[in-house]
């Protein structure tokens, strides 16, 4: 098929090479001219694991990229809306989208070919068929079903497995309005396997199957969270124990011939700092946001967004039992990315830490693997440094925020070293006996 993607972020990019590796014919459309020419020249614009290698095989081939939005509708059978959708005040922005769709709908205008557009951006239950649809009907001249197919196809991918979330999805959320637009993407999907569950559905149903998903796993980081606060207020019981514990109950586990395996999404129950990113915090945000408008106070949500922002006081708590005063304190904080393998900083936990320690003076620097320079405004007096090695040198206090693979060496360099710094394990992923000072979340 024949397939154009408006915005060439995470989700837009991602798909667009994997679909291009599927063998379909992808346009990827973007206002930015840098993005654009980096694609066509096969250059990653993100950090994502796996993404070079499909734009090295793929573009110039299947995938290009342009700034040309009427061309690239003209020319395909289907537009993805895969901008972004960013929180602002409480509640969901949908400026992007409500652009997109107006100019995806001038460019329909004058096509007389049957074209799908189908909605990939995260949305709040009623966006496609409310807002999407109007601009798409009132920039075409066209009626949704007659002169265009209308559909929403959520993703379900995870920043750094990115490329192999698409390649290997555990289901396929087709919503349509009407049967030729679940045909179109029955058709766009048919290279899977047809033992991957297919909900075929209508697009607000689609939309509300994303934000439940995305509400299930914050519910249980924050679940956790708390869990790991009566931990440590108990004493004598680790957190990390209790949810290995509750890993194991048969609703978590499967058996694979002998062995038997623990179900992945049991990573989503373990105490930390907290969680980030631009999906978790900002979709459940939209749905107590739109539950508010609705008249319903959406109770659950609010503790999950609740807890989450008080992990940073706990951190900051567990400094306080070694540290009376942080005032011109060496503080070496480990990650800024929200999570490993990828260089989104968007929502990181990393930042409300920064900023408490800022408040009560401490001297900062910073390292990540991948995140090497940024603006970002919570950085303003923080150094940001090149090696773990350099991060560490001299620190008294050492936060690790992100479950970086380069920080489980931090034990053997500090021996290296010869320094005993408080550690504070955010993530919990170090082994506490291999420190002379060591603090965790839940212990």
């Amino acid at each position: 098929m024949k397939v154009s993607i408006v915005g060439t972020g995470y989700v837009g990019l991602v798909t667009g090479a994997s679909l291009a590796e599927c063998g379909h014919e992808v346009i990827c459309v973007d206002v930015d001219h840098r993005k654009v020419e980096m694609i066509n020249r096969a250059q990653a614009p993100i950090h994502e694991s796996g993404l070079p290698e499909l734009l090295q095989r793929n573009s110039g081939r299947l995938l290009r990229a342009s700034t040309d939005l009427v061309a690239a509708v003209g020319t395909t059978d289907l537009t993805f809306i895969a901008v972004g959708t960013p929180a602002s005040g409480g509640m969901i922005d949908l400026t992007y989208v409500e652009a997109a769709a107006s100019e995806i709908g001038a460019a329909l205008r004058n096509k007389t070919d049957y074209h799908a557009v189908i909605v990939k951006s995260t949305v709040i239950p009623g966006t496609t068929t409310g807002l999407v649809q109007t601009e798409l009907e009132r920039a075409s001249g066209k009626i949704a079903g007659q002169g265009f197919g209308l559909g929403m196809n959520p993703e379900f991918l995870t920043e750094g497995t990115a490329v192999a979330d698409f390649s290997h999805p555990d289901r396929l959320v087709l919503g349509g309005i009407d049967k030729r637009t679940h045909d179109v993407l029955r058709q766009l999907y048919s290279i899977f396997e047809k033992t991957i569950p297919r909900i075929v559905t209508n697009p607000t149903t689609a939309e509300m199957i994303k934000y439940a998903s995305n509400a299930v796993l914050a519910t249980m980081i924050s679940f956790s969270n708390e869990i790991a606060r009566l931990c440590t207020a108990v004493g004598d019981v680790d957190a990390i124990d209790v949810m290995r514990g509750v890993h194991q109950a048969s609703y978590f586990t499967m058996r694979c011939g002998a062995e038997r395996l623990t179900a992945p999404i049991t990573s989503f129950l373990e105490p930390g700092c907290g969680f980030g990113g631009s999906c978790l915090p900002k979709d459940a945000t939209a749905l107590v946001g739109q539950a508010r408008e609705k008249g319903l106070a959406m109770n659950l949500l609010q503790s999950v967004l609740d807890i989450n922002r008080g992990q940073a006081d706990e951190i900051m708590r567990l400094i306080s039992r070694h540290f009376a005063s942080l005032l011109d304190v060496p503080v070496a904080v480990l990650g800024l990315a929200f999570k490993p393998d990828t260089d989104d900083l968007r929502e990181s936990p990393a930042f409300p830490i920064i900023r408490s320690l800022k408040t009560q003076g401490a001297r900062l620097r910073a390292y990540d693997p991948v995140v090497h320079a940024t603006e970002h405004e919570d950085l303003t007096g923080v150094t940001l440094v090149g090696s773990l090695r350099e991060a560490v040198a001299d620190a008294r206090i050492i936060v690790l925020v992100t479950r970086w693979a380069e920080f489980s060496q931090l034990a053997g360099l500090l021996n290296e070293l010869g320094q005993h710094p408080l550690v504070v394990d955010g993530r919990r992923m170090l082994d506490p006996g291999s420190f002379v000072n060591y603090e965790g979340i839940g212990r």
